[in-house]
């Protein structure tokens, strides 16, 4: 089984625009789930879906420099702790989003696989979201 879900899409907004839209709570909850965030280590987290059978997601932010995000994933009531990483590339007129969620195999047996398969389709609508809300949102400033 692959133990890690990586991503990667190029965006034609800024570097900045797209960091916004990561880490500031507000945005998050416009193409995400509803947050409760702070790019800020030691940030306890909450991400709140209103999806029948959706547990919130939790965490705290391990890294937030510039251009790199870095949070531990737990799925509340679950026993795994996975970590994602966005990371975001600057090439001049566009930006590079690249998204690593690792970590899956600490879940146990047939759950890892299951949670693997459930977070690759989560993270390609996410990527979708975002996608959306940059186009609709971000470009009608």
């Amino acid at each position: 089984m692959t133990k890690t879900i990586t991503k990667e899409k190029v965006f034609n907004h800024s570097i900045d625009q797209i960091w916004n839209a990561i880490t500031n709570a507000k945005e998050i909850s416009t193409w995400f789930l509803e947050a409760d965030f702070k790019a800020e280590v030691g940030y306890n987290y909450v991400f709140n879906s209103s999806g029948e059978n959706c547990s919130p997601i939790i965490g705290e932010v391990l890294e937030a420099n510039p251009y790199t995000l870095t949070y531990t994933w737990i799925v509340k009531d679950t026993p795994g702790t996975t970590t994602v990483t966005w990371k975001l590339e600057n090439l001049g007129d566009a930006t590079k989003l690249y998204l690593e969620h690792s970590g899956i195999e600490n879940y146990a047996g047939e759950t890892a696989i299951a949670m693997f398969e459930s977070f690759n389709g989560g993270w390609d609508n996410c990527i979708n979201g975002l996608t959306s809300y940059l186009k609709e949102e971000v470009n009608a400033r």
